[in-house]
């Protein structure tokens, strides 16, 4: 069916197959009402970009400082850019598929066609934008663009090429994500504005989510802002998943395809979409499956329970009023069945009872609803937000027991559940914004077993406020707070509540404007008592001695240097927990303390149409002040050590065709416990094709080749590799994969 679709999509001509993309650009033409205040430039600018409707591209060095003109009243987009522009040092470009393009006087980027009222729209081009910073240091942002370019297929293909993020495990059901070193249930998890609460089985992923439906990934690295939600107390994670806007700016319709298909396993994946937009309202469907066999090693050994068998999906409905009100419901959910290791994170154990089998089977799911009420068309003092959302994730396997024991064997399932929300609003300044808000979440953890079911509860209210400041020359501060209280029940009923204050400050000044700019950070954070992980969970758990609230604070000091295309960065970071919580069934609490610390290089040189770019990073764990170890560090930390990644592509435009690549290279480290052995060096190499037929743009045919030199190798961040009783998760080896894209 899909290479049928695909025939067909190939032999249309373009235009029959985009209908939507033409009519997106004919609703851009006319007059529309603006009402932007005077602010500073880049927060007009997103506010131009909302009620436009346009794409903004702005370089952040050219809006430093820079305050706007008001503009109100109906124009057309070129008109109230320039007006919005008027008497600041800036020229700006509007492409035919919608995207306003804002730089210094002082550069002269290629352009053709003509001009009105000082803007100048260009024919052909192609823009790589650098985000506009609000004043928080240590983000990572990866983009649409990225994430097409890396065409994901687990959350471990999102972030193969930055060395500072590692994600263990090489089955998407038990992979788990590490920024620095710590475990991502310390970090201020969320998809789509909802909060995550994943913690159910130490064997399993801790967030679950199929990469094909994500937009954009942003991840604060240690030092979060307040209004990244509660509990960040080593940085936090946005997930945002795709939406209507994503393909259509105007009124239309369309949809894609895609499928691919890998060598080692023989796994199918194919995915269809629909999406829509009329007068306001918008649909968006898709859904995604994957079918194959176990995948084999480097070494040639098949790595058993590695099928591959889910299926995922998300719905949205949005409806924006003639008001500017916009609401939005969406629904998002994944599903994997299939045998698994007996412990789905291992390979296996030499301490295994003897009755349990190699494999067994696992179902995990993962849900996310989330309602979302913005104003389309914010004025100064009045932008606001509502969200109000819930989340489950269930996680369901089989209990052996011993042989005799009556029942021999039975189904447990650990299901958590949180109903999270938050209301706020940013305020809109001459000098920048400041947001202010309040936020809950009522979490639930409970695991269904046949002899000792159990269940903890925690529920938070929060309050935060957090400033984005351009007050002085060259010179961009983030300083917030939050305050939060916490009710926490216990598997018997024991009920402890506690209060807390967070804060944090970072900001970037720029030492050489355009080139130099020196950024630095600190944040403390109190993130209450945290809910145990539901398989572990013990109704007879006494909490003996009253649990103390976990904290956390936060360093990072670092400078960024640009010339011409080249950049070359630098930074060091600390992150300090207190009183992280270690539950095992024989006890409820165990206070831990836990450190990391490193720092990171990165270089890099981006032309038109290519960049080459090499990043390393150095991150030590400590636990109780001694290296840490994989075991121990549950849900908390795990060992990292030297990471170095290098990745490059470089697109022939007149031909349509990308090519690419990356590498990872992970030195021996040896910074482990007294006995154990030393983590093994790896190194490996992946590389692509991509084609996009200049006379067919809807269509994109791509070929890869993963770890090109068959290493045999575990993700450093993989489980048990410090034990000698453990046989790790292997990584795939050399594996072929070909992909086809159709847009329509």
């Amino acid at each position: 069916m899909v290479s049928t679709a695909a025939a067909l999509l190939f032999s249309l001509p373009q235009a029959a197959v985009q209908p939507a993309a033409a009519q997106a650009k004919t609703a851009r033409i006319g007059a529309m009402a603006f009402d932007i205040p005077a602010q500073s430039l880049a927060a007009a600018l997103n506010a131009f970009g909302r009620q436009s409707g346009l794409q903004v591209s702005l370089a952040a060095a050219t809006s430093r400082g820079v305050t706007s003109k008001a503009v109100k009243g109906t124009f057309t987009p070129k008109e109230a850019l320039a007006a919005l522009l008027q008497g600041t040092e800036t020229q700006h470009s509007i492409t035919p598929d919608g995207t306003a393009i804002v730089t210094s006087k002082h550069l002269s980027p290629l352009v053709t066609g003509s001009v009105e009222n000082g803007s100048t729209t260009l024919d052909r081009i192609t823009v790589e934008g650098e985000q506009v910073g609000e004043g928080d240091v240590s983000e990572l942002n990866i983009t649409s663009e990225d994430l097409e370019r890396k065409n994901p297929a687990t959350i471990q293909d999102v972030f193969r090429e930055e060395p500072s993020v590692k994600v263990g495990s090489s089955l998407p059901m038990s992979q788990k994500v590490y920024v620095n070193g710590i475990e991502e249930t310390n970090l201020a998890i969320s998809i789509d504005g909802s909060r995550q609460n994943n913690k159910v089985f130490h064997h399993n992923a801790t967030t679950l989510i199929d990469p094909t439906l994500l937009k954009a990934v942003s991840v604060d690295e240690g030092v979060a802002p307040a209004d990244a939600g509660p509990g960040a107390l080593a940085g936090s994670i946005v997930y945002e998943t795709k939406d209507v806007g994503d393909f259509l700016d105007g009124n239309g319709y369309g949809g894609f395809v895609n499928s691919s298909f890998n060598t080692n396993g023989n796994i199918f994946t194919t995915g269809l979409s629909t999406f829509g937009k009329q007068d306001g309202f918008e649909y968006l469907g898709y859904f995604n499956i994957g079918r194959g066999e176990e995948f084999s090693a480097g070494n040639g050994d098949e790595v058993l329970g590695t099928r591959t068998h889910f299926l995922s999906g998300i719905g949205k409905v949005a409806y924006e009023f003639e008001s500017g009100d916009r609401i939005e419901i969406s629904h998002e959910a994944i599903k994997d069945e299939a045998p698994r290791p007996f412990r789905a994170n291992m390979g296996s154990t030499t301490g295994a009872k003897p009755w349990e089998p190699l494999i067994r089977d696992y179902r995990l799911d993962r849900q996310n609803t989330v309602f979302t009420y913005t104003d389309a068309t914010p004025e100064g003092w009045w932008d606001p937000k509502l969200v109000l959302a819930y989340g489950e994730t269930d996680v369901t396997t089989k209990v052996y027991l011993k042989p005799g024991t009556v029942p021999e064997t039975y189904d447990v399932t650990g299901t958590t559940g949180t109903f999270n929300g938050k209301f706020e609003n940013r305020f809109h300044t001459a000098i920048g914004t400041v947001t202010a808000g309040v936020d809950f979440y009522d979490d639930k953890a409970e695991l269904d077993d046949l002899f000792e079911p159990a269940t903890e509860k925690a529920k938070n209210l929060g309050a935060y406020v957090q400033a984005r400041l351009e007050s002085f020359e060259r010179t961009r501060i983030s300083v917030g707070g939050r305050a939060d209280h916490q009710w926490f029940t216990g598997t018997g009923g024991q009920e402890f509540n506690n209060s807390g204050l967070s804060g944090n400050i970072s900001g970037e000044y720029d030492i050489i404007p355009e080139y130099l700019t020196a950024k630095a950070g600190y944040s403390h954070v109190w993130a209450g008592i945290p809910l145990a992980e539901n398989f572990i969970m013990n109704p007879a758990w006494a909490y003996d001695v009253e649990p103390d609230p976990t904290t956390s604070d936060n360093y990072t000091v670092g400078l960024v240097a640009k010339y011409n295309g080249f950049s070359l960065e630098g930074s060091v970071f600390r992150t300090e927990m207190d009183n992280a919580r270690a539950a095992r069934y024989a006890y409820a609490y165990a206070a831990r303390q836990v450190e990391s610390e490193g720092f990171s290089i990165g270089a890099g040189y981006d032309w038109a149409d290519g960049y080459v770019r090499v990043k390393y990073a150095n991150i030590d764990t400590l636990i109780d002040g001694k290296p840490a170890d994989s075991d121990t560090g549950t849900y908390l930390t795990t060992p990292v050590g030297e990471i170095i990644t290098v990745s490059a592509a470089h697109t022939f435009a007149d031909w349509g065709l990308t090519v690419g690549g990356d590498v990872e290279l992970a030195p021996k480290y040896d910074k482990v416990p007294d006995g154990s052995p030393a983590f093994k060096a790896y190194q490996v190499v992946n590389s692509f094709v991509e084609y996009k037929p200049p006379t067919h743009q809807n269509l994109t045919l791509r070929a890869e080749v993963k770890n090109i030199f068959n290493e045999a190798y575990s993700d450093r961040a993989t489980y048990g590799q410090e034990f000698g009783e453990v046989t790790p998760l292997y990584q795939p080896g050399r594996s072929f994969i070909v992909s086809l894209r159709a847009t329509f």
